[in-house]
């Protein structure tokens, strides 16, 4: 993870936003968007990772993000990784294979979400939710093959 002035500022963000939160595996949720943000191999993509899901999971606004001090940059790519009611799953994913920095992270999203072994016990949901993610890795990257 690159540490500049505006990734430590995601990283203070990122946790107060998700710091009471918790994920599916009853883990603190701030260890995903770290873990993606781990993933990636520069500012502005180590900034969106971090920054993922604060705008679609806590009380945050794009608004608050730019008045934060985020470039434009930052806020576009979390306007595209942000999945809008009534918009069907599929055509979101779809969306983000022209965008290269919302694809990288969204993969690394879709991989950490996939991963089962992070579960003590996998029931069918967990499996519906690993497939769903598996289909979207490869929709966003079947053209790189």
């Amino acid at each position: 993870m690159i540490y500049t002035k505006m990734t430590k500022k995601a990283l203070r963000l990122c946790f107060e936003a998700h710091q009471y939160q918790t994920d599916k595996t009853g883990l603190p949720y701030v260890f995903h968007p770290f873990h993606v943000a781990e993933q990636m191999t520069d500012e502005v993509t180590t900034t969106v990772a971090l920054l993922h899901d604060v705008v679609e999971d806590t009380p945050y606004t794009f608004e608050d993000l730019e008045k934060m001090g985020f470039p434009p940059a930052v806020i576009e790519n979390l306007r595209l990784l942000t999945h809008e009611d009534g918009v069907p799953y599929e055509d979101y994913i779809r969306h983000l294979k022209g965008y290269p920095v919302a694809k990288a992270v969204k993969l690394a999203d879709l991989r950490h979400n996939s991963d089962l072994s992070r579960y003590d016990t996998v029931d069918e949901r967990a499996k519906e939710r690993q497939q769903k993610y598996l289909d979207a890795i490869r929709q966003l990257t079947d053209d790189e093959a």
